[in-house]
């Protein structure tokens, strides 16, 4: 955990709402490690929002949006690209299934192939990119499966996802990233990020 001392009118700067002590006209908050990103005394958010603004204003200019499907990021995905300038505008939304019913009823999975592989596959991925991009009428949609904590499925090779792009209803990026986070929050961030960037770097080759 990170203690940061900060002015009440501050907290809106860390979107937070977890516990706090008052101290000295200032507050004191704790918060896990991975909200942020130390570079000498600075302090950064962990959603790299410039490298968000920067997809947004390429999708924007193509008019083109975004949908995504999550297991794994829980949610995080979602999270980094609504924190783009007017996210409404590439923006279309996403979901996060957890289990093989959920992600069988929203986003059209393979229920046999799901309890085979613990839900976690390259196949899986590609089908949750393309049904998101179709549920929410998007160009580009996102797809991710995987690990975040230690289980018997991952002990030798380590904790990783597969995650998708899909474009048109087709799947134009696939890959297989690993992390090396002890948390599950960690093992989500890192996860985000590197997907983030990936797009990017996928958007800025087409």
């Amino acid at each position: 955990m990170l203690a940061v001392r900060v002015k009440a009118a501050q907290l809106k700067i860390f979107n937070f709402h977890g516990p706090l002590s008052r101290n000295a006209g200032s507050l004191k908050i704790k918060l896990p490690a991975f909200y942020f990103q130390k570079t000498g005394n600075i302090i950064d958010m962990v959603y790299k929002e410039e490298l968000i603004n920067l997809i947004k204003d390429i999708l924007v200019d193509k008019e083109e949006t975004i949908a995504v499907a999550e297991s794994v990021t829980a949610g995080h995905l979602q999270a980094a690209f609504s924190a783009g300038i007017e996210a409404s505008k590439y923006f279309q939304g996403g979901i996060t299934a957890y289990n093989v019913g959920q992600k069988a009823r929203h986003l059209s999975v393979d229920p046999i192939l799901c309890n085979k592989v613990n839900c976690v596959a390259e196949k899986i991925a590609h089908t949750m990119a393309i049904e998101v991009s179709r549920i929410f009428s998007s160009d580009y949609g996102i797809g991710i499966t995987g690990y975040a904590s230690v289980v018997p499925e991952c002990e030798e090779e380590g904790l990783f996802a597969y995650f998708s792009l899909s474009y048109k209803q087709n799947i134009v990026l696939k890959a297989k990233v690993a992390s090396a986070g002890i948390k599950p929050y960690d093992v989500q961030i890192d996860y985000t990020n590197k997907v983030v960037q990936s797009f990017y770097d996928y958007l800025i080759t087409k």
